[in-house]
């Protein structure tokens, strides 16, 4: 099956309602051409050989039309996934759940090694629907027989040449003999080598072949840079960027087409002359938007891919990807509405810690290494400021007749016997009053430095964790979270340091201490989380639990002890004379 020429959108694909919810929820407006191409056959059941590079958008390919067929009222597991690795089922399984927001009682587990095995067994007791993993430990389960696949609808084996390459090949073949017949498979693979094709041919009913190629020339003339998520958020990297850049325009990409309108609004208020440009916009406003970028009236545009497709702006010297594209065509499509017909120009990716694969998988496609840059520096910005208002002076200098005001400067100098330096001066102050040419602190905040160095600068005495009265301070710089996971979840700090880093875009470093209770946990983190990212943290899982984070009270305690119910006729916290203190858990 070949590319579609006219993709539809995702309403048009017969996705069940709660999944085109969640996909309106993120504002994703049409799919890319794997997932055009997969999504009718596999919701039909037929089964899929796709050959697509990583990072083409395959993982919903197969995740939206697999949810759209899963019964939540029975509670085996429905569907496989087969990843090569623990990394690429995590990511598989994140997906699962977002695009499963809406969908009550929904449960999914990863599976790998060097998990804890009882933290499995416990979720696998409690009934799954899909489980994806990798085929060492899906084989672990299977001869357990705590993996049940008598009732299995679905398997999906992603990424099979890299499973191949692993040596893997014959896990898989054993675990496919384990699945029924009439289950449903899915194989993607980015090449078809023979042992690849052998084992669709032996395990696949009829398949759709799909293969899509991808386009990804890139033009020599653009400079092409990285920044790293790490410590400061995002639209505070994006501010010092726009600082220090000179650029005549720039478009920034986005995901969603909400979040055109709330970055628009954000560096509107930050005084950079901005507009949106999203798929809800009609034509005329879209049109009104894009006159405006090439006649000066705006110098940033912020967009969706789809609606920025066939924008040609001349002045575009800067592209931005804030959100990292989906695959590495989209990245090329983004990055070629700068450098046209021999100009220069320069693209900025923004690559948080969980998507430096997209960022390998680029580089691969795009046969061109994107380099790294360092965020510029509060002296940065200020060198750069001060370079602006020095050239405002020789631009007047040069273009003004100034006889009137040098009259006024000659009387007020005479009158007030002050130097033409400290009038200069005073001058400056009110002209830049408003836009300091040395950035307040508050105004630009430095990235956060690692916690191991902050205690080693601070040479605080540690407290002692086993110290049950006590509640450890929130460091400077911090402030503390309450989250509804805990140890009887199977909880452990580096689950909750993982999901965090992962979905907030914070590097672990700046993760600050976590303690651990029975049915919820504590943490600190930098302090003005934004209220977006919190928001998504809410809806994150650590061990198959919503994170369901908030701001902590009492100083940190989330309202005193943690403790069970007890059974009538014990001794309880507070009550009966002589009952010694019952310690808390620590960590």
């Amino acid at each position: 099956m070949s590319q579609p020429s006219d993709t539809p959108s995702f309403s048009e694909l017969a996705l069940s309602a709660p999944i085109l919810q969640a996909l309106k929820d993120v504002g994703y407006e049409a799919p890319s051409p794997i997932q055009a191409a997969s999504i009718p056959p596999l919701l039909e059941g037929r089964d899929i050989l796709g050959q697509a590079q990583t990072g083409t958008g395959k993982t919903a390919a197969f995740a939206l039309p697999i949810l759209s067929r899963v019964d939540v009222t029975q509670k085996h597991p429905q569907v496989l996934v087969l990843a090569p690795t623990r990394e690429l089922a995590i990511q598989v399984c994140e997906a699962f759940q977002a695009y499963a927001r809406h969908m009550k009682g929904f449960h999914i587990l990863p599976v790998y090694g060097g998990q804890s095995m009882s933290t499995q067994l416990r979720q696998l007791s409690r009934g799954v629907h899909i489980v994806v993993g990798t085929p060492g430990r899906v084989m672990d389960h299977i001869r357990r027989g705590t993996l049940d696949l008598s009732k299995l609808q679905a398997l999906v084996l992603d990424e099979a040449d890299e499973m191949l390459k692993m040596g893997f090949v014959d896990d898989v073949e054993w675990i496919m003999e384990q699945s029924p017949d009439s289950r449903q498979v899915a194989l993607f693979s980015a090449t078809m080598p023979r042992e690849v094709r052998k084992i669709a041919q032996r395990h696949l009913k009829d398949p759709v072949e799909i293969k899509i190629q991808s386009k990804t020339s890139t033009v020599s003339t653009i400079t092409q840079k990285y920044w790293q998520v790490t410590g400061t958020h995002k639209l505070d990297a994006l501010t010092r960027i726009l600082e220090v850049e000179d650029f005549d325009a720039m478009i920034i990409f986005v995901r969603t087409k909400t979040a055109t309108v709330e970055l628009a609004e954000k560096l509107e208020a930050r005084g950079y002359a901005t507009g949106a440009l999203n798929g809800d916009m009609n034509q005329a406003s879209r049109e009104q938007t894009i006159a405006r970028l090439k006649n000066g009236k705006i110098d940033i545009a912020i967009a969706t891919d789809v609606a920025a497709r066939g924008l040609d702006v001349s002045r575009i010297t800067h592209v931005v990807n804030y959100d990292i594209p989906y695959d590495a065509e989209a990245y090329v499509h983004r990055i070629g509405r700068t450098g046209r017909a021999g100009r220069t120009g320069t693209a900025i990716l923004f690559v948080a810690p969980r998507e430096k694969r997209m960022l390998r998988t680029i580089e691969r496609a795009t046969r061109q290494e994107i380099t790294s840059m360092k965020l510029p520096t509060r002296e940065d910005v200020a060198d750069r400021r001060v370079a602006q208002f020095k050239q405002q002076i020789t631009d007047a200098i040069e273009s003004q007749e100034l006889a009137f005001f040098e009259e006024v400067v000659e009387q007020y100098q005479q009158e007030h016997n002050v130097s033409a330096t400290e009038i200069a001066a005073a001058l400056a102050y009110i002209v830049q009053k408003d836009r300091p040419l040395v950035p307040k602190a508050n105004e630009m905040p430095a990235p956060m430095e690692p916690r191991r160095d902050r205690d080693r600068k601070e040479k605080k005495p540690r407290r002692d964790s086993r110290d049950a009265g006590s509640q450890r301070a929130t460091e400077a710089g911090m402030m503390r979270y309450r989250i509804a996971v805990g140890r009887d979840h199977g909880a452990q700090p580096k689950n909750i340091v993982g999901a965090i880093a992962n979905e907030a875009g914070l590097d672990s470093q700046h993760i600050g201490h976590i303690k651990l209770h029975d049915s919820y946990s504590t943490v600190d983190l930098p302090e003005g989380m934004p209220s977006e990212v919190l928001q998504h943290l809410k809806n994150v899982r650590v061990c198959n639990q919503k994170l369901n984070i908030s701001t902590a009270t009492d100083n940190g305690s989330s309202g005193g002890g943690d403790y069970k119910r007890r059974p009538k006729g014990t001794l309880s916290r507070n009550k009966s004379a002589g009952a010694k203190p019952v310690k808390k858990r620590t960590q």
